[in-house]
């Protein structure tokens, strides 16, 4: 069985490709980074160190390949000839692999190629709707004729991308650019319903329906909780993730901002709040593992993609909204999002320039109730408060917005 993996980055080389090969597919890794692609082709093998507090384990991941991106005739048969393929490039990267991929579909569906043979791409994008968005990005490369035979034999099927996989750092690689370094969870949720044909049997791969509620499990609890980490501890001065998530102002802030995302799926999906509140306490362990290393820097990098109006931020904050949850803590964790957006484009710290930040990259409504809620918090992060001053506005934030409820 083949299978093509596009992007050999820690998520597609640490996990996704990983999973795979452990279940007995020839993956096939396609990327740009030409040393990388050039070392997996020699090799043919390359290790994962699954590190924690206690220690570590060393996993073999053999029966690989890679080839170029550049070369995209050659990633576009791999991609004819695959059983299946997955992608991990990071989502602004999406428009530039969707014509090879289309380039591989319209080669499947000649003559001589697999027709009827269906072609499923599990897409491990932190993208809300990254089904659609990739699906309409190939349909815009693929002939009129070509995409009734896309829409049925061409599986776009999400991902929630749960492993933890910090920038290498070459103490992590010790000698070995292959190697990567990664927390030991181990499970790939995968949307049930949009398989096309059978749905393989994978490694730590778990297909659910409905699917949307682990999207937004993923990007507003997951993700949104390491965001406010990162902000707030990047503010606070501090370099790891670790150490942000150590200290007790911050820890409540994204803790609390969890809650109010697992409130809102609670009551939109009909499910039960203690099992997502399990999942928040599993997470913040997760997120102090010290061995992992990853850095505010990281995990807050990007704060315009984090801000913007599905993201994890004033995403979820908005999803809060639609549920009827006071996103107070949320607004915390995009306050500091918003303290460094202005910080890194040099257009100067300012309510107005704030206000007018959340407008253009959050779309919210000018004087609105979010952003309103975000302004006042932004407020302490302008007069250099500390994160005990941040808790505070988000909790007094909270109790009013309570009070004028009751």
């Amino acid at each position: 069985m083949k299978m093509v993996m596009y992007g050999c980055g820690n998520i597609g080389r640490g996990f996704v490709g990983a999973l795979f090969a452990l279940s007995g597919y020839e993956v096939t890794f396609i990327d740009i980074a030409d040393a990388l692609v050039e070392r997996l082709h020699l090799e043919r093998r390359y290790p994962v160190r699954l590190v924690s507090d206690s220690g570590f384990e060393d996993i073999e991941i053999s029966g690989v390949d890679a080839v170029s991106g550049r070369d995209a005739e050659r990633a576009a048969g791999l991609i004819a000839e695959a059983d299946i393929m997955a992608t991990a490039v990071g989502a602004n990267a999406l428009k530039f692999i969707a014509p090879v991929i289309a380039a591989g579909i319209r080669k499947r569906f000649a003559p001589g190629g697999k027709p009827g043979r269906p072609l499923n791409i599990i897409i491990c994008e932190n993208l809300m709707d990254a089904d659609a968005v990739l699906g309409g990005m190939i349909r815009e490369n693929l002939p009129q004729e070509a995409r009734e035979k896309f829409d049925r034999d061409v599986g776009l099927v999400e991902a929630s991308i749960g492993r933890m996989v910090p920038v290498q750092t070459p103490e992590m690689q010790a000698g070995n650019p292959l190697r990567v370094c990664a927390e030991r969870y181990g499970f790939l949720p995968v949307d049930r319903d949009a398989f096309r044909g059978g749905i393989p049997d994978v490694k730590g791969m778990v297909p659910f329906s409905p699917f949307g509620f682990y999207i937004r499990r993923k990007l507003y609890v997951h993700n949104m909780g390491h965001a406010v980490c990162a902000y707030l501890g990047g503010f606070a001065g501090f370099e790891y993730i670790w150490a942000a998530a150590g200290n007790p102002d911050i820890r409540l802030v994204a803790q609390n901002a969890m809650l109010e995302s697992a409130l809102a799926l609670g009551a939109r999906y009909q499910v039960p709040v203690r099992g997502i509140i399990d999942h928040i306490d599993d997470l913040l362990l997760r997120f102090s593992n010290t061995a992992l290393g990853d850095t505010c820097r990281r995990v807050g990098a990007d704060p315009v993609r984090k801000l913007s109006p599905s993201d994890r931020l004033a995403g979820a904050a908005s999803f809060c909204l639609e549920q009827g949850v006071c996103p107070a803590y949320i607004a915390a964790g995009a306050a500091g999002a918003v303290y460094q957006y202005l910080r890194e484009s040099g257009k100067g710290q300012g309510a107005g320039n704030a206000a007018a930040a959340l407008e253009s990259v959050s779309a919210l409504e000018p004087g609105g109730r979010l952003q309103r809620a975000i302004l006042e918090i932004y407020g302490v992060f302008l007069k250099g408060g500390s994160p005990a001053d941040i808790r505070g506005a988000a909790e007094l934030l909270r109790a009013e917005e309570n009070r004028d409820v009751v």
